[in-house]
């Protein structure tokens, strides 16, 4: 089943962010090289893309896990909570309708 990720930053996170990307992509990629990601990418704090100093709120992450057990266990072992980027983490079961392919 899908499971939603919601991850919600601590404010000025953007340290704490570049110090533990490199780990938290690399888990990322490994959960997409097993056909299980659908997608993931942060929240930056301003209408942009770059958000530069501004930096970033928080994470969405969509990915498979067998069950919601599994998603938390995978979502409490991310780098960015050691790195005390996150603040909060919500993980709900999501239901893809769309697209269809």
């Amino acid at each position: 089943m899908l499971y939603s990720i919601f991850a919600y930053d601590v404010k000025n996170s953007l340290p704490l962010r570049a110090k533990a990307r490199p780990e938290h992509i690399a888990r990322l990629k490994a959960l997409d090289e097993a056909g299980h990601l659908i997608l993931a990418g942060p929240n930056p704090a301003i209408d942009s893309e770059t958000p530069g100093d501004a930096g970033f709120t928080g994470s969405l992450i969509v990915a498979e896990f067998e069950n919601l057990e599994a998603a938390q266990q995978w979502a409490a072992e991310d780098p960015y909570i050691d790195a005390g980027v996150y603040e909060k983490v919500e993980i709900k079961p999501f239901k893809k309708v769309l697209p269809t392919v």
